[in-house]
């Protein structure tokens, strides 16, 4: 099939968080199926052109936004890229060799839309913490620009896959202007994947013109919501089939704890909604080759885990000793559940355990952090930054991998730990359910158990979970078998792949059912 994914970040070029590795691997995957995917993003600032080996292409349109008109040009990357990932960096020292490229070798034809006025600037969606004043604008601009792009190149895809909410209003267009019954568009089916309800895209009123739709779509069967635009409920409405990232997800989206306001409009969705677990790159995410570590190691050759696990004591200036060794990689914010961690770091702090965290986020979180440390500096550890091969490092060292999330789509770090023998410790919401597989008399006998899952959210939950997990750490051969478990899980978009190829096809059909 040929698939037009429209994605407001991809690794290696630009990327803030998940959403920026999926949109990599992914059309990786589909493309090792047979499949024609095209990615296209804005090209930011931050987008390296000369590391990149970014080509200027001869196509160029010209898009109104509102009442302005703006040029875009399209650049493309070859492929494949060139070896090195631009968000991973060697450690200090330069202690061990840089990583290959996520993209790398990859036959995942990319184009970036050039739009300086909109583009060029720090942050792909904020500055200093707020949103960028213009964002409906950039990415109305970049949704209908891709769009009519596509005539330009001579490529006519099936299906166009949008994601989020800066990519929505590709889907509106498609389904309220007349750019969508034009011969070239009339047959295409349309998907849009909620990665994260919690991100709307909301705007005033005021801001309507900016999307280019007509009047009729400001309505509360359109994009109107309390008197704002909502993007996201574009996609929602517009598109033809509606995917998220895990099966559990996509329930609790229909409720009103987690729908976000947006439960009533998945309700008219009926079948239309697919949760489809996301996979995670397991080129990248790899023990045994992965060039970050200081020691390789398989789930049948465990030796080298020790190994990083001395390391990363060392390089966070922990005291080498035995107790469980817990990570923790993640935003610093509720949605995460940082809040009932730092509750419960006084309790755990009783415990023969150390931790260590990364990651940056809500600033009173960062000093709440900041505090614990100094209370206890021989067994927490916090470093408030985004480093990728230290988060490499973390997942190879740490025993455990603590992931207590108020709410979590799908999770990705909870996959990465599995691979990495770091038996993750989780609360069961969203994919951290589909993935982890709680220790039980029954689920060791089955050989399937893969971590520790508690249900409540309080910070006393949280702590029994990390005692059960202890007591478990201490019988080496429990551990050795729920580690070997969690690293022989295919977590690979092998499977996820094929689901959305499924739901491609069935976008066609219905998209030209319903013309």
């Amino acid at each position: 099939m040929k698939v037009a994914f429209l994605v407001s970040e991809v690794e290696p070029f630009a990327k803030t968080g998940g959403l920026g590795d999926i949109a990599a691997a992914l059309p990786k995957a589909l493309a090792r199926r047979g499949h024609d995917v095209r990615i296209f993003l804005p090209l930011y600032r931050e987008v390296d052109r000369v590391r990149w080996g970014l080509r200027e292409t001869k196509a160029s349109v010209a898009v109104q936004v509102g009442a302005t008109t703006l040029r875009g040009r399209l650049w493309q990357a070859p492929v494949p890229l060139p070896a090195a990932s631009a968000s991973l960096r060697p450690p200090a020292a330069g202690r061990f060799p840089d990583a290959a490229a996520g993209m790398a070798n990859s036959p995942v034809t990319t184009y970036l839309v050039e739009c300086d006025p909109l583009f060029h600037r720090d942050g792909l969606y904020q500055h200093h913490g707020q949103d960028h004043a213009d964002n409906l604008q950039r990415f109305s601009f970049f949704s209908q620009a891709v769009l009519r792009l596509l005539p330009v190149l001579g490529w006519q895809p099936e299906v166009v896959h949008c994601h989020e909410w800066q990519t929505a209003l590709a889907c509106a267009h498609l389904a309220w202007t007349p750019l969508g019954r034009e011969p070239f568009f009339a047959s295409m089916g349309t998907v849009f994947t909620i990665h994260n309800i919690a991100y709307q895209g909301l705007f005033p009123k005021a801001q309507w013109p900016l999307t280019g739709l007509p009047a009729r779509a400001f309505s509360v069967d359109g994009l109107e919501y309390y008197h704002q635009v909502n993007c996201l409920k574009g996609g929602l409405i517009a598109s033809t089939l509606l995917t998220t990232v895990s099966p559990t997800y996509a329930r609790e989206i229909h409720t009103e704890e987690f729908g976000r306001g947006m439960e009533g409009v998945l309700a008219g969705r009926g079948d239309d909604l697919v949760g489809i677990l996301n996979g995670i790159d397991v080129e990248e995410w790899n023990p045994e080759t992965d060039p970050h570590l200081p020691a390789h190691y398989t789930a049948d050759r465990l030796a080298g885990k020790s190994v990083c696990k001395l390391a990363l004591q060392q390089s966070q200036q922990l005291p080498t000793v035995h107790d469980c060794l817990i990570g923790m990689v993640q935003r610093l914010a509720e949605q995460k559940g940082i809040d009932i961690f730092t509750r419960a770091v006084e309790a755990l702090m009783r415990l023969p355990l150390q931790i260590v965290v990364l990651g940056v986020g809500d600033p009173k979180y960062h000093r709440q952090l900041e505090r614990l440390v100094k209370q206890f500096p021989e067994r927490l550890r916090v470093n408030l930054t985004f480093d990728s091969a230290l988060a490499h490092q973390i997942e190879a060292g740490a025993d455990a991998f603590l992931m207590p999330a108020h709410f979590e789509p799908c999770g990705l770090n909870q996959m990465y730990s599995m691979r990495y023998g770091a038996v993750p410790i989780v609360r069961k919401v969203g994919g951290l359910a589909d993935t982890v597989c709680d220790v039980t008399s029954e689920t060791l006998a089955a050989q399937t158990a893969t971590g520790f899952v508690f249900e409540a959210y309080t910070a006393r939950a949280l702590v029994e979970a990390v005692t059960r997990a202890l007591a478990a750490f201490h019988d080496h051969n429990l551990w050795t078998r729920v580690m070997r478990a969690g690293m022989r899980t295919d977590c690979s978009w092998n499977r996820s792949a094929q689901a959305y190829v499924d739901v491609y096809e069935r976008a066609v059909i219905k998209g030209i059912t319903a013309r």
